[in-house]
């Protein structure tokens, strides 16, 4: 079980109104099995999420406009337009009410270019990411621009309100550990060889001046890709007001409903391939979902989830399979399903903590 976080760094900030309805899903059809209008009561991270709310001129112009990708345009059931393409090593899309699709396409390339961008300028798989540029100035103080920043003081005070369960350096554990279902558990001696370079409080941040210490590492994909989701929202519901959604591979975000009711959205049930366990409709807000359908190790019967404790270096115990929580934005509702993970057999009682509306799968 998870060390529970201190009753008095709960999660959030401003309320918010969420409305979700849920249905079960059975062999036949679909059935309703409640309505609510959620009011979500966020405590724990107050100044949190402002810290993150750049101005939009701060974060243009960067980089260079990334390479233009394939956009592809789908009719589905509902009335709907999917705008789809590939980011983050995700499958995304917008949706949108039947339209034009010249139309469909340029809203479409605006949330795909903002998503290119984000990943673009903090992927740690690309070496002309501001993630590269800090990595080969290690043991040098250097000033970031104003996004970067922003989110790294979202990221340090993660750390602090999490007591060290959420850490941007823990990222470096991937050496040893490769969550590809396979058996390949590392030895004890090569995971606790990294613990020296994990630790967000051994770097010398004083914004915006930055100084990585050798052998360490930065790595945004906790809250990248529901990053990336919000961004490109806001870039969206500046110039349109009618119905969206934007999903970057199960991160989602909705303005409001389409004319024939409320977007549906299916929960995977762990273990399977896309075979929905629940279905959800929502209105307006965000859904994020954490698990490890995908990401796993199994040696000796026993399940390893990718969900690290930086603190140990190890897959944290009796984890949920999956965890699924509604929030205003997706970086708020990804922190703590994440978060939940974290607390392995504690996790109900953190999300019930927080009074967060939120789906457990065991």
């Amino acid at each position: 079980m998870g060390k529970p976080i201190n009753p008095d760094r709960r999660l959030v900030c401003a309320r918010s109104t969420i409305s979700i309805r849920l249905i079960t899903v059975s062999r036949a059809q679909l059935r309703c099995r409640e309505s609510i209008r959620i009011s979500v009561s966020k405590r724990y991270w107050s100044t949190l999420l402002a810290v993150i709310n750049v101005r939009r001129d701060a974060v243009a112009g960067r980089l260079a406009t990334p390479l233009i990708r394939e956009l592809g345009i789908e009719n589905r059931e509902g009335d709907l337009l999917a705008v789809c393409f590939t980011a983050m090593a995700s499958p995304c899309e917008l949706l949108l009410p039947i339209m034009d699709h010249m139309a469909a396409w340029e809203l479409g390339m605006l949330v795909a270019r903002e998503a290119w961008r984000v990943e673009q300028k903090y992927s740690r798989y690309r070496d002309d990411s501001v993630l590269a540029w800090i990595h080969r100035n290690r043991g040098t103080q250097i000033e970031v621009d104003e996004e970067t920043t922003s989110l790294l003081n979202f990221a340090s005070q993660c750390f602090e309100l999490t007591e060290g369960r959420f850490d941007i350096t823990s990222g470096i554990l991937r050496r040893v550990w490769k969550f590809d279902g396979s058996s390949r558990i590392p030895e004890p001696a090569a995971v606790a060889a990294l613990l020296p370079s994990v630790g967000f409080d051994k770097l010398k941040w004083h914004a915006p001046l930055l100084l990585l210490p050798a052998g360490m590492e930065l790595d945004f994909g906790g809250f990248g890709k529901e990053y990336a989701v919000d961004r490109a929202y806001d870039r969206l519901a500046a110039c349109r007001s009618a119905p969206f959604l934007i999903n970057f591979g199960g991160d989602l975000r909705a303005n409001r409903s389409p004319p024939h009711g409320p977007w549906q959205v299916g929960i995977e049930r762990p273990g399977t391939e896309q075979e929905a366990a629940m279905v959800l409709e929502l209105q307006h807000g965000a859904l994020t979902t954490s698990g490890d359908s995908r990401r796993f190790l199994l040696k000796d019967g026993i399940r390893y989830g990718h969900i690290l404790d930086p603190q140990t270096g190890w897959p944290v115990p009796n984890s949920p399979r999956s965890v699924t929580v509604a929030a205003s934005s997706c970086t708020e509702a990804g922190l703590i399903s994440t978060l939940a993970m974290l607390q392995g057999s504690g996790a109900q009682a953190f999300l019930e903590e927080q009074a967060v509306r939120h789906w457990l799968l065991r």
